[in-house]
């Protein structure tokens, strides 16, 4: 029996779980909307596997063990295209209410702006994460603000979709309607990035409306040491934040 997880630079598979019998590996996962089925076997001093996701995409991978492997910093992924200094959009919320980070209800304050979807398992760790964190924290100078990217370009559907989202984790932070889940669609509703390589992304602004960090993808509950480390890098830049 065995547990673990793929970590990329876009987030991870969460909790998978499997077998190794002999010299194969079997490891898989069905959260209720998402199905994947790793399958590997040791050739030599190499992993040669598989992947599935869902009844249609496949794919093949291979492994070596590496003690140095590393993926690059989540936090040079993303940024500002060179001629901008701030972000701002107008997107409804969901009572049809338009919203821009330009409102008073933002002004001097830090802003987390999360990039994400209802249909995306990493966007749901990271909704658990900061619905917990606001709660905690939202009597301070904060305001978390999620973008939705569903997948059907239909206020009504895209609200349904969040409203149980908000539910499920009992968020009490803003989400607003900004488009559909293709990356380059997403990507021209927010034109000062230089582009939304992945869902979750989440953009960081001090209370002068700078941004001060952009993290691309989430390290879930699942991969461990990881979490803790965003945990702690989190924490630690919200304090510096909120003291400043």
């Amino acid at each position: 029996y065995i547990t673990g997880t793929f970590l990329t630079e876009t987030g991870d598979y969460r909790y998978l779980e499997g077998i190794v019998q002999g010299t194969e590996l079997r490891l898989s996962a069905f959260d209720g909307n998402h199905a994947f089925l790793f399958k590997a076997a040791l050739q030599g001093d190499s992993l040669v596997g598989e992947f599935w996701s869902g009844s249609s995409y496949h794919e093949t991978w291979t492994a070596q063990r590496n003690e140095e492997a590393r993926l690059r910093d989540a936090y040079t992924l993303t940024y500002l295209k060179e001629g901008y200094e701030r972000i701002d959009f107008a997107f409804p919320d969901l009572q049809g209410q338009t919203r821009r980070l330009s409102d008073a209800q933002y002004q001097n304050k830090v802003v987390i702006l999360q990039i994400f979807g209802s249909w995306c398992p990493n966007c749901m760790d990271e909704t658990a994460f900061l619905a917990d964190w606001y709660r905690k924290n939202k009597s301070q100078e904060v305001a978390i603000i999620a973008l939705a990217y569903e997948r059907k370009p239909d206020f009504d559907y895209a609200k349904r979709m969040v409203e149980r989202v908000v539910k499920r984790h009992q968020a009490e932070y803003d989400f607003l309607i900004a488009g559909t889940n293709n990356k380059e669609e997403a990507a021209r509703t927010l034109p000062m990035l230089n582009q939304v390589m992945s869902f979750p992304t989440t953009i960081f602004i001090d209370k002068k409306g700078k941004v001060r960090k952009i993290h691309t993808g989430f390290n879930g509950p699942g991969t461990g040491a990881y979490y803790e480390a965003f945990r702690e890098e989190f924490n630690s830049l919200m304090a510096q934040l909120l003291k400043e």
